[in-house]
């Protein structure tokens, strides 16, 4: 078996997130210290280096663009803060540049993200984030598609589900193509029709955004 990654504590890692954000966005070796940690074998530091990773990506998203694979590699850690703050940065991230997500999606899909059996909040930060990814092109929308459907189904009454509405209403209003809009609006038509309340209005806004039908033009 592998050893696990040794790695010291970065200096200035007892600060509060925002403080070390701060000082990782101006100090790009200060930045690799902190995704050495968020990748290292110290739980706590792992934990802590997420969380500022979070609110760098929500304050700097430029400055993570290059570090898609350490944020990928984060995604199989055990414990879910760590996985969720870092599924949470790289949906911040993909708004300037959603190449940074091309090696996290296999983990964001799969039981370290989106089937996650014990934690929520990674199932929604895992959702929200393949949705942001595929609202940027439609080849894009197109390959997260059937995670989200699946999702949709499974996680269908849950509570995080009306959360999990408005990144899907994001995805629609994005660039996703005609073909996901359209099965969004099938799979949404149910309860568009019967469901009450936010989950109600929120398919309805999902089901309008579908393209229509062009009529064809009489001779």
């Amino acid at each position: 078996m592998c050893a696990a990654k040794k790695t010291k504590a970065p200096k200035g890692m007892a600060a509060d997130k925002e403080t070390i954000a701060a000082k990782a966005a101006e100090d790009p070796v200060f930045l690799g210290e902190v995704l050495d940690a968020l990748n290292g074998d110290d739980r706590s530091q792992r934990v802590a280096a997420a969380r500022a990773v979070h609110a760098l990506a929500v304050h700097a998203p430029d400055t993570l663009r290059a570090h898609g694979a350490a944020l990928a590699e984060a995604l199989e850690k055990p414990e879910a803060q760590t996985r969720w703050e870092t599924l949470a940065a790289i949906e911040k991230v993909v708004t300037v540049d959603a190449r940074v997500a091309d090696k996290a999606l296999t983990a964001a899909a799969e039981e370290h993200g989106l089937h996650d059996a014990d934690s929520g909040v990674v199932r929604l930060a895992a959702f929200k984030m393949l949705c942001a990814y595929g609202a940027t092109t439609e080849k894009r929308s197109e390959k997260i598609w059937p995670w989200i459907a699946e999702a949709i189904r499974v996680y269908h009454g849950d509570p995080e589900y009306p959360a999990m509405l408005v990144a899907v209403i994001r995805l629609v209003t994005g660039g996703a193509a005609d073909s996901v809009k359209l099965a969004a609006a099938e799979t949404m038509a149910f309860d568009a029709e019967h469901s009450k309340g936010i989950p109600g209005r929120r398919a309805k806004r999902i089901v309008e955004c579908a393209p229509k039908k062009r009529r064809r033009k009489k001779a």
